[in-house]
């Protein structure tokens, strides 16, 4: 059994060495996006409050049209701190979307619309779900959707295995031999890394392979019958006021604080405020419950409170702060990003031990080939 179990683990590893490599580099690069963000491009991040107070989404709403009648806004993420609100539009006549910044409380846009792949953390986003293979015409629409599922599966696989076949290897987890010969320090450390390692890339797989499943069945499944309208106008209704519906929104989930916003632009969306709740458990996400309103008459439709619904749903809202390790503030982000990284050691050291194994196979096939000749001549 385990002689099998290292087989899968050693081909697999090999197999998948490179997307793997590509995953966790910019995977433990994007635990830090936020940050990075500010850092590249704070004029555009930070926004500077001129005001204790959000000017009216209406107010902002009407500006941002003004200035940019070639858009329909599609969805609207909102701050109430020093981050400036990121506006997505969709340009009309188009299914292409676009990104940019407002200052929400002066009203000021801060960036122009561009490509939702145009910062660098963005486009490292779509590299690391779907290698940037989700665009290209020659391609199905989700091969990179689906290959990042099957690679974050890999990903699983070579954990669990890993385990099983090290897990002994806890008797002498803090004694490396470092007199031994390089194989075997490398092959120590690499059996280190992986027991320590393991349990949070197991963790990463099964999230990350839950979001690329998402997509692929909303876009494949969900919508199998239905082509993405080429948007010309607003969907919902202009006499509707966007901020009344967001404070209304407030009142309808106990502490409900809003941080996402989706308008109808395909199908039979409605108005959704996505947002957070008070609560004692750190991983609920901020956008794990909504209120959802009629996008004709803005009458009031659902609510979604993830403190109210079972247990499976409120373990998959946690997939986000697990996934990318912000649950904990800079200290789980550090150590996400330390064993996101992982794979990289793992893969030089495994690549390593494999390689010498592998001479040393051909080495003593070639002897034993040799010495039966040997013995064929002298017979």
């Amino acid at each position: 059994m385990r002689k099998t179990l290292f087989k899968i683990h050693s081909w697999l590893a090999l197999a998948a060495m490179l997307p793997l490599l590509l995953i966790s580099i910019t995977g433990a690069i994007l635990v830090f996006k936020s940050e990075i963000d500010g850092w590249l491009m704070p004029q555009k991040h930070f926004a500077v409050a001129n005001t204790e107070q959000r000017l009216s989404l209406d107010t902002l709403t009407e500006r941002i049209e003004q200035r940019y009648p070639e858009h329909v806004i599609a969805a609207w993420e909102v701050f109430d701190n020093d981050t400036a609100d990121r506006v997505y539009t969709i340009k009309k006549g188009t299914e292409d979307w676009y990104k940019f910044h407002v200052n929400q409380y002066s009203g000021e846009t801060l960036s122009e619309p561009v490509s939702t792949t145009h910062y660098i953390t963005d486009f490292l986003v779509e590299l690391h779900y779907t290698f940037m293979l989700n665009d290209l015409d020659s391609l199905p629409g989700q091969t990179g959707t689906v290959l990042g599922f099957f690679f974050a599966l890999f990903l699983l696989v070579l954990g669990v295995t890993g385990l099983i076949i090290y897990r002994k290897f806890w008797r002498r987890l803090f004694t490396l031999r470092w007199r031994a010969t390089l194989q075997i320090v490398l092959s120590d450390i690499h059996k280190m890394t992986g027991v320590f390692g393991s349990p949070i890339l197991i963790i990463l797989a099964i999230t990350g392979g839950y979001f690329n499943y998402a997509v692929w069945y909303h876009e494949v499944i969900e919508h199998a019958d239905e082509e993405h309208p080429v948007v010309m106008n607003k969907q919902h209704s202009a006499n509707l006021s966007l901020q009344s519906l967001m404070d209304d929104s407030r009142t309808q989930i106990a502490s409900f604080k809003p941080t996402f916003i989706t308008l109808p632009h395909e199908g039979d969306d409605h108005i959704t405020f996505w947002g957070e709740v008070d609560s004692s458990n750190p991983l609920f996400s901020e956008y794990g419950n909504m209120v959802t309103y009629n996008r004709d008459t803005g009458a009031h439709m659902s609510n979604w409170d993830i403190r109210e619904v079972a247990f499976g749903w409120q373990l998959i809202d946690s997939f986000r702060k697990l996934h990318f390790g912000y649950f904990a503030g800079l200290v789980s982000k550090i150590i996400w990003a330390v064993i996101g990284l992982s794979p990289v050691w793992l893969a030089g050291t495994g690549f390593y031990l494999w390689y010498v194994r592998s001479r040393r196979k051909k080495a003593s096939k070639r002897n034993r080939r040799a010495q039966t000749h040997h013995k064929r001549a002298y017979s």
